[in-house]
């Protein structure tokens, strides 16, 4: 038997069916990594120096971190929510999405009108990356016009639904004069953990600058009190966003 015909006994397999499993093995990559990215909104994306970087953090020269409140439902907790916000003196960063404002106007002016930061975060909670840059500023544009009139002014930070990104959600929001703001810790309260281990998440390994991921939860509301005694006790302050960038 020659050496080529050893070589061929190891590999039973013929030229198509090689050619075969090959593509089927770069399918599921393929596929693998999609998955990936439509799951893992934190996870931190490459982008080119034409197109500026999202924001996961602040400044980490001071010893402030932020809350990042995104809402689109939770109306029932966010009365108590603000309550206990303006208990402990401490001004957050609520990004609201347009489909909400127009069901609960009231509770949006009284966030802007206790002092809180308002940011975008889309009319409607459509996958980014699935949107052309047209689609992204429409996206955009339209919950600015709703929320100047209801709020009284322009936000300039912007939050995509999902916390997807890519350089054409980035682009589409500073072509309009946003910053684009993601997280560096996600209490993943959405899924209404007990509240010890919402206050576990978000201060196991706080660091300064951090940006807080939460939501009105009934879960969140619970834990409020503690996980802001927990951050202040180490000496962090709790800021908006856009103090924590400055």
């Amino acid at each position: 038997m020659s050496k080529k015909e050893v070589k061929f006994f190891y590999l039973p397999f013929n030229r198509d069916v090689l050619l075969g499993i090959i593509g089927f093995i770069i399918l599921i990559s393929f596929g693998a990594t999609n998955f990936d990215s439509a799951r893992l909104p934190e996870e931190r994306s490459v982008f080119t120096a034409q197109v500026q970087q999202p924001y996961y953090q602040g400044t980490t020269d001071k010893k402030q971190v932020a809350f990042k409140i995104n809402v689109a439902w939770g109306e029932d907790h966010l009365p108590q929510m603000l309550n206990i916000l303006e208990e402990n003196n401490i001004k957050a960063t609520f990004f609201l999405v347009g489909q909400w404002v127009e069901k609960f106007p009231q509770l949006a002016s009284e966030i802007k009108e206790r002092g809180h930061e308002i940011g975008n975060h889309g009319f409607d909670h459509s996958h980014p990356t699935e949107l052309s840059i047209e689609e992204l500023k429409k996206l955009i544009k339209k919950n600015e016009e709703l929320l100047e009139d209801i709020v009284g002014y322009k936000p300039e930070l912007f939050a995509p639904p999902y916390g997807e990104v890519n350089e054409d959600v980035v682009k589409a929001a500073e072509e309009l004069g946003y910053k684009t703001v993601l997280w560096s810790t996600d209490t993943i309260d959405w899924q209404k953990p007990e509240p010890e281990v919402i206050v576990e998440r978000a201060t196991k390994e706080i660091e300064k600058g951090e940006i807080i991921l939460i939501h009105p939860t009934e879960p969140t509301v619970e834990a409020l009190p503690q996980l802001i005694s927990e951050l202040r006790g180490p000496g962090y302050e709790l800021v908006t966003i856009s103090k924590l960038l400055e």
